[in-house]
């Protein structure tokens, strides 16, 4: 991949450069003696074309939008389009929330990213006792389809995209949003968004669930065959690593759990269309 010469010239200048390191640190030792990543990956202070001996350019790199995708997803990136910019928001009440969203925006916000509050995340409306003082505290509270027609009113459903971060009643959140668009005059064949919908996650961490995993992981399976004929354009799922990793796992830990569960998710896909 380079000039021998030009590794040669590299050395050469790898070594001056590490005897202006050794005169640096006797005037001042480095803040620690080993420096890694989150992942408990050791840091070199520098890196050279040495240090790519060996490298498969198509396995270990390869082109952008292609496998194994260190350079994105997408063949042009950001040249074609800018990413779909949100942020996440979500007041006490429907009403405050739909107030955010319509400001967001008028301010330049290309989607919406719904937070819950926790009883509605686990199927509690807001009077019932087990939510006494978790209504309304970390995200909109939303126990009806007229809180969901509040949230979104004056909101084109047709041109916002809108995330929701909800699991166990995904399915339950995801028709209300389509009766919303329906009431609005949009088919459901024109939404665009995603529903998080990613149930395993908290069995391992978060604890938000309703229902066994079995159950739970059929309802996911119906909701990607449902999406698949009538909503093209939506998400059906969000597979999270990050809750893993805040409940106590390593970063490789966090990777494992998180690709384990997308792989579970595809296996009972295919299960369902199979009937195996």
């Amino acid at each position: 991949m380079f000039d021998p010469k030009q590794l040669q010239e590299v050395a050469e200048g790898k070594k001056a450069y590490e005897a202006a390191v050794e005169k640096a640190l006797t005037k001042g030792p480095e803040r620690k003696e080993n420096f890694t990543t989150g992942g408990g990956i050791p840091l070199k202070r520098t890196y050279t074309p040495e240090d790519l001996e060996g490298l498969d350019y198509g396995k270990d790199l390869g082109f952008p939008g292609q496998y194994p995708y260190t350079r994105g997803v997408q063949p042009t990136m950001y040249r074609g389009r800018f990413w779909t910019m949100r942020q996440y928001a979500g007041f006490a009440t429907a009403e405050d929330s739909n107030k955010r969203y319509r400001y967001l925006l008028s301010q330049g916000t290309t989607g919406l990213s719904v937070a819950f509050d926790l009883p509605t995340q686990i199927g509690y409306d807001s009077d019932d006792p087990m939510a006494i003082g978790e209504c309304g505290k970390v995200g909109v509270a939303i126990d009806s389809l007229a809180d969901a027609e509040i949230l979104f009113d004056q909101i084109p459903l047709d041109k916002v995209s809108t995330s929701m971060t909800i699991n166990a009643p995904a399915s339950v959140l995801l028709a209300m949003y389509i009766a919303v668009a329906e009431k609005q005059g949009v088919p459901m064949s024109a939404l665009s968004g995603t529903i998080q919908n990613d149930i395993l996650k908290e069995y391992i961490a978060r604890g938000t669930y309703i229902f066994p995993p079995k159950p739970s992981m059929r309802l996911i399976t119906d909701i990607f065959e449902f999406c698949s004929k009538n909503i093209p354009k939506w998400n059906t799922i969000s597979i999270s690593g990050y809750h893993i990793r805040e409940a106590g796992s390593t970063a490789i830990q966090e990777v494992a759990f998180t690709l384990a569960d997308g792989i579970a998710y595809i296996e009972a896909a295919i299960k369902s269309r199979t009937g195996s």
